[in-house]
C-alpha cells in the first residue's frame, strides 16, 4: 500500500466553492419544487374564488438532453393570451410540449379568479413526470406514441399550442397526428372558436404549412423568445391572426386564394 493512500482526499478552495454552490442551487431549486407543488395543490383543491400565488418556472430547470427550452414570461404569456381570448367553460384547450405556456395559462386564470366552472379546461400534454403536480390536468405524453392518450379526449380539443420536442419530420409529423386525433373538427368547421399555433424551427416551415395545411395554419411574423436564447432560429405559425401577429405576406396570400 502506497503510504498516501490512507491520507483524506482534500479539495481546492476553488473546487469547494463549486461544490458548494451546486449544492446550494440543487437544494434551492428542490424547495422552489416543493413551493410549487404545494400551490398546485391549493389550486386544485379550491373553488377558483381564493388568492392563488403566482406559478413560476424557475422551479423547473431545463434538461437539454430531453430538447427542453422554456418560453420567456413574455412569450409564454403572449401565448397563453391568444389561446384563452374568447374561450369560454365551453372551451378545451390542449397544450402539447408547451408547459411554460400552460404555467401561464394558469397565472391568468388564477389572477382572473373565476369559479373553475366557468374556466376553460385546459390539458397539459408532456413527456415530464414532474408536471404530474397539476393532477387531472396533466397527461403523460411521448409524441413516439401519438394516439396513446385517453379514449374520453378524442375530438375534444378547440384549441392548441404544439412546440414539438424535437426538429425532426418523425417528431412533428407525430405530434400533428395528435392534433388530428383530439381536435374537435379537421379540417376546423368552427374558426371562430378553433385557434391552432404550432412553435418550432424555422427549417420546419415547409413540413409543418404541409402537415396543417387543411386548418389554415400560416408563417406568422411573431418570433417565440426563449429565456435562456435558442441557436436554432423559431417561427410561430397560427391559423389565425391577432393583435399579438399577422401571417407573412405570401402566406396570407396562399391562405387567402
Amino acid at each position: 500500500m502506497a503510504p498516501d493512500d490512507d491520507e483524506p482526499i482534500t479539495l481546492s478552495g476553488n473546487a469547494l466553492s463549486a461544490l458548494q454552490e451546486f449544492y446550494s442551487d440543487r437544494d434551492a431549486l428542490a424547495q422552489k419544487f416543493e413551493d410549487l407543488k404545494k400551490v398546485a395543490e391549493d389550486d386544485f383543491d379550491g373553488d377558483g374564488q381564493k388568492e392563488v400565488k403566482t406559478l413560476s418556472m424557475d422551479a423547473f430547470g431545463e434538461s437539454w438532453q430531453d430538447s427542453q427550452f422554456w418560453y420567456s414570461d413574455e412569450t409564454a404569456t403572449l401565448l397563453a393570451e391568444q389561446l384563452l381570448e374568447g374561450a369560454t367553460a365551453e372551451t378545451t384547450i390542449a397544450v402539447v410540449s408547451a408547459p411554460s405556456t400552460f404555467i401561464q395559462i394558469k397565472n391568468i386564470l388564477n389572477k382572473e379568479g373565476k369559479p373553475l366552472s366557468e374556466r376553460p379546461k385546459v390539458w397539459l400534454l408532456e413527456y415530464d413526470k414532474r408536471f404530474e403536480v397539476f393532477k387531472d390536468e396533466f397527461l403523460f405524453y411521448d409524441f413516439k406514441f401519438p394516439l396513446k392518450l385517453p379514449p374520453n379526449m378524442v375530438k375534444t380539443v378547440d384549441r392548441f399550442i404544439i412546440d414539438p420536442p424535437f426538429l425532426s419530420e418523425d417528431c412533428q409529423t407525430k405530434a400533428a397526428m395528435t392534433v388530428r386525433y383530439l381536435a374537435k373538427s379537421w379540417p376546423t368547421s368552427a374558426p371562430q372558436d378553433s385557434r391552432l399555433i404550432v412553435c418550432t424551427g424555422e427549417r420546419m416551415e415547409t413540413l409543418i404549412n404541409k402537415l396543417y395545411r387543411p386548418t389554415g395554419i400560416a408563417t406568422t411574423d411573431y418570433l417565440p423568445v426563449h429565456s435562456k436564447g435558442l441557436s436554432n432560429e423559431f417561427f410561430c405559425y397560427a391559423n389565425f391572426e391577432c393583435s399579438a401577429w399577422k401571417w407573412k405576406a405570401e402566406e396570407k396570400k396562399s391562405n387567402e386564394s
